[in-house]
């Protein structure tokens, strides 16, 4: 998420009254989580065991629980609790608008879109041209959507990501700051949720297609012409390449990568990355192939110990 205006690494530490470590006119000109950031980004870190992949990502500014000793070429602002202060970053850069229309004045909708009744459209959303939205659709603040997109009855665009910190007391939500974009020609079942990136972008490509009851995590990136079959569950932070197809009731863990053309086959839990062109199933997962003739010698095992007796 980049600020509206560059800022100094005095103005940030006064916003969040914490000591900082670098020059003070040193330039501030987003935040991002640590898979996406750029120069000028903060990135917060709260955990030794992350302290050395933060300082050493492209972010310039490391938001960080402890002193330490500070990569040339960056910045540090030290605080108590940097997941409390990125979001406190997030509430000032990004704050929750309030909307009492069904859609903002603020929307852009492209020439020939139709919107049925009772859809929710929130403030600086996108629309392109030719769309078709159903009813009971609900799209958050900031969405983009590009042209010819159809997006069927009950979904919903923009949710917040599944985020949170432990604390003594039960669970802080890290404030999710980021958007949705979806490309051309993409279509979206009923009851599908696709969430919001935590401060970067959840993203659909152009032509691919989403069954009904599909759901798409913070941050995940879907490649073109992909397909998408019911009850999927894509974690946050998930690149999915070109042409994938995930068929109904495939699971994914966070972080991983599926590559052009893989096909993950029905029920199957993907708990790590695997390449592109080739066929998987099971959990955990295996080319289906070898899963399938492991199954097949499953079976056989009865017949092997009566030949053992």
């Amino acid at each position: 998420m980049k600020f509206p205006k560059v800022h100094s690494l005095q103005q940030i530490a006064v916003l969040l009254h914490c000591e900082f470590i670098g020059d003070a006119n040193f330039p501030v000109s987003g935040m991002n989580e640590i898979h996406v950031v750029e120069p000028g980004d903060i990135v917060f870190v709260d955990h030794p065991k992350y302290y050395d992949k933060a300082l050493q990502s492209a972010a310039t500014i490391v938001l960080i629980n402890k002193e330490v000793d500070c990569p040339e070429g960056k910045a540090l602002l030290i605080s108590d609790d940097p997941f409390r202060d990125f979001n406190t970053l997030t509430k000032h850069f990004r704050p929750f608008q309030h909307s009492n229309v069904s859609i903002s004045t603020s929307a852009i909708i492209g020439e020939g879109t139709l919107i049925q009744p009772n859809t929710f459209i929130g403030n600086q959303v996108t629309i392109g041209k030719n769309c078709l939205i159903h009813s009971n659709v609900a799209i958050y603040d900031n969405t983009v959507i590009g042209d010819n997109v159809i997006i069927h009855a009950g979904s919903v665009l923009g949710g917040d990501a599944f985020y949170y910190k432990k604390r003594p007391d039960g669970f802080d939500q890290l404030i999710s700051g980021g958007r949705v974009v979806i490309h051309d020609n993409v279509g979206i079942g009923a009851l599908c949720t696709i969430d919001k990136g935590v401060t970067g972008d959840t993203t659909i490509g152009e032509g691919t297609k989403l069954d009904n009851q599909v759901h798409v995590g913070h941050d995940t990136v879907i490649g073109k012409k992909c397909l998408i079959a019911s009850q999927t569950g894509i974690a946050g932070c998930v690149i999915i390449e070109d042409e994938v197809t995930l068929w109904g009731q495939v699971g994914t863990t966070s972080g991983i990568t599926i590559g052009t053309k893989a096909v993950i086959m029905g029920q199957t839990g993907v708990t790590k990355s695997v390449e592109g062109g080739k066929s998987y199933f099971g959990t955990p997962i295996e080319e289906s192939r070898e899963k399938l003739k492991q199954l097949a010698n499953v079976k056989r095992i009865p017949e092997i110990l009566n030949k053992l007796k």
